[in-house]
């Protein structure tokens, strides 16, 4: 990631961010660009039918600049079949994280701002929305 900048606090560096108008964006697979298959089913990992619109919206944010990484409940033991899947339907990506925790019901911690997308069945270029979120008591 090349486009990372470097940031310092008091004098002190800190983790790099990237500029505001480059997202990483983390995609889950299963459900979200194909087929819903669960890890008690790796046979039908290979054979996943592709949601169209997903493989059109991600490669076009990438070839804008984004990253973009898959990050799925699939476990390591199913790589080689995610990466052959996501190669023959043509996805470009910088990566791919394994062993997401399964269940959904997310609620991520992190120091950087992290943004939720919840998919609800199609993909699109991403619209503002004002809604209302849980954070820290100050």
């Amino acid at each position: 990631m090349n486009k990372l900048l470097e940031k310092k606090v008091n004098g002190e560096l800190i983790s790099p961010v990237l500029p505001d108008d480059i997202k990483n964006y983390l995609i889950d697979i299963d459900g979200t660009i194909c087929d819903d298959i669960p890890n008690e089913e790796p046979e039908r990992m290979a054979t996943a039918s592709l949601y169209p619109d997903a493989l059109n919206t991600l490669n076009k944010w990438y070839e804008q600049g984004h990253y973009i990484t898959f990050f799925t409940s699939r476990v390591e033991e199913h790589r080689e079949v995610t990466e052959v899947w996501l190669e023959k339907n043509g996805f470009k990506y910088h990566g791919l994280l394994m062993g997401k925790p399964r269940g959904g019901n997310y609620h991520w911690v992190d120091n950087h701002i992290v943004r939720a997308t919840r998919f609800d069945g199609k993909f699109t270029d991403l619209v503002e929305k004002e809604v209302s979120i849980q954070v820290f008591k100050s």
